[in-house]
C-alpha cells in the first residue's frame, strides 16, 4: 500500500509545462455549458498505452477518474482552475448523467459507417467524441428505467454498444490518453450555450438500424 500511495502522489503532484488549451476547454465545459468535469489520471509516462493508475490491466488508460473520484466532478470555476493549474495536461473527464449529457458509444469503424448512413437519412446529431478505438454520440440525459425499456423493446442490440449514463464518464477533447488523442468527430457549434443533443431513443433506433443495414457486426471492443 505504501508503494501505491507514493506512486500516486508522484503522479498527481508532477508538474509540467502543460497544455493551456486543456484549462480553456475545461472552463468552457464547466462554466459555459454547465457540464461537470474533473481531471482524469494521466497515462503512464513510461508507456503511453499503460495507465498511471495502480491497475496494471486498466482498459481505459488515462481516460478515467482516479484521484479525485467521479463524485468530485464540478462546474465550479475555482475548482477547475485549481485542478488544471496543478495538473495542466490532465485529461478532461465528463461525469455523464444528471443534468449533463449522456453518451452512446460504439467501435470507431462501425460508428463511422453508422454516421454515414444517418447523414444520408437526414438524422440530426449533436456532438460526437472520437478516440482511435471508439466514438461516443452525446445524447440527452436519460434514466436507467428509460434505457431498460428502450433496450427491452429491441429485437437485437449490438453487444458492442455502450451506454454512459448516471455514474458514467467519458473523456472529452482535446485530452490525450493512453489510447491516443480524443477529438471531435462532430464538433459543437461555436457559441456560449451548451450544445444541443438528441434523445437517446432516436440515437439507439438509428444506430441499430444503420448497423443492421450495413451488415456491420460491430465486434466487442
Amino acid at each position: 500500500m505504501r508503494e501505491i500511495l507514493g506512486r500516486r502522489r508522484r503522479l498527481l503532484s508532477r508538474r509540467d509545462k502543460g497544455r493551456p488549451e486543456m484549462l480553456s476547454a475545461a472552463l468552457t465545459f464547466a462554466t459555459s455549458w454547465q457540464w461537470p468535469v474533473l481531471p482524469g489520471v494521466a497515462a503512464d509516462p513510461q508507456g503511453r498505452a499503460r495507465c498511471g493508475c495502480p491497475d496494471p490491466e486498466c482498459t481505459v488508460p488515462g481516460a478515467h477518474p482516479f484521484d479525485p473520484g467521479l463524485l468530485a466532478a464540478t462546474t465550479d470555476e475555482r475548482m477547475v482552475r485549481w485542478w488544471w493549474g496543478n495538473r495542466p495536461s490532465a485529461p478532461i473527464v465528463l461525469a455523464t448523467g444528471g443534468s449533463a449529457p449522456c453518451a452512446v458509444s460504439l467501435p470507431a469503424l462501425a460508428a463511422a459507417r453508422a454516421l454515414g448512413v444517418l447523414d444520408r437519412a437526414g438524422m440530426r446529431l449533436g456532438p460526437v467524441v472520437a478516440s482511435p478505438t471508439r466514438w461516443a454520440i452525446l445524447v440527452a440525459p436519460y434514466s436507467m428505467e428509460q434505457l431498460g425499456e428502450l433496450l427491452y423493446a429491441k429485437d437485437f442490440v449490438p453487444g458492442s454498444l455502450r451506454f454512459h449514463g448516471d455514474g458514467g464518464y467519458i473523456a472529452l477533447p482535446p485530452s490525450e490518453t493512453g489510447q491516443g488523442q480524443i477529438r471531435w468527430e462532430r464538433a459543437p457549434l461555436p457559441g456560449s450555450a451548451a450544445p444541443w443533443v438528441p434523445g437517446v431513443e432516436a440515437v439507439v433506433d438509428a444506430v441499430v438500424e444503420a448497423l443492421t443495414r450495413t451488415g456491420v457486426s460491430a465486434p466487442e471492443l
